[in-house]
């Protein structure tokens, strides 16, 4: 019976521990279902899996790991941690965006590339004295102007 349990880690290291998890379970073909670490909650990552025999090797020798609680986590206990996964992504190349979460927030910036599988999108910063490309997670954006909406603004 699959069963979900809570894996301690090292503060601010999660997404660290997640992809060497989830490296580790796709290498060893472990039955790992899914990881999940939630916004806010610092020093723990959820794992969903058959056995716990399957986590434990999963996370076996991964550096900032600490240890997995021993007792699952019941399902309503993390549902309202969750939120139902976007299936459509509403941006383009060339978009203006404001970025709305990290060091960058509240800057604007223009997208130059975007990764729907990793959920990334490459920027330009629009004030920056020389274009550096940034890579961000695609939630922490939102587009403020369209590619072809510029002109219709300035006719206004």
């Amino acid at each position: 019976m699959v069963k979900i349990y809570a894996l301690r880690t090292t503060a601010n290291r999660e997404e660290q521990v997640l992809d060497f998890v989830s490296s580790n379970a796709k290498k060893r073909k472990l039955h790992v279902y899914s990881l999940m670490h939630p916004h806010g909650m610092k020093g723990y990552i959820f794992v969903e899996a058959e056995t716990v025999d399957d986590i434990e090797r999963a996370y076996q020798g991964v550096p900032y790991a600490r240890g997995l609680l021993k007792n699952p986590v019941a399902f309503p206990e993390i549902e309202s941690m969750l939120e139902q996964a976007r299936t459509q992504i509403n941006m383009q190349i060339n978009d203006i965006v404001e970025i709305i979460s990290g060091p960058f927030k509240k800057e604007k910036a223009k997208i130059t590339r975007i990764d729907k599988q990793k959920e990334e999108i490459v920027l330009e910063l629009l004030e920056a004295a020389v274009p550096i490309p940034i890579t961000v997670k695609m939630d922490s954006v939102k587009v403020i102007r369209r590619e072809g909406e510029k002109e219709a603004e300035e006719n206004e």
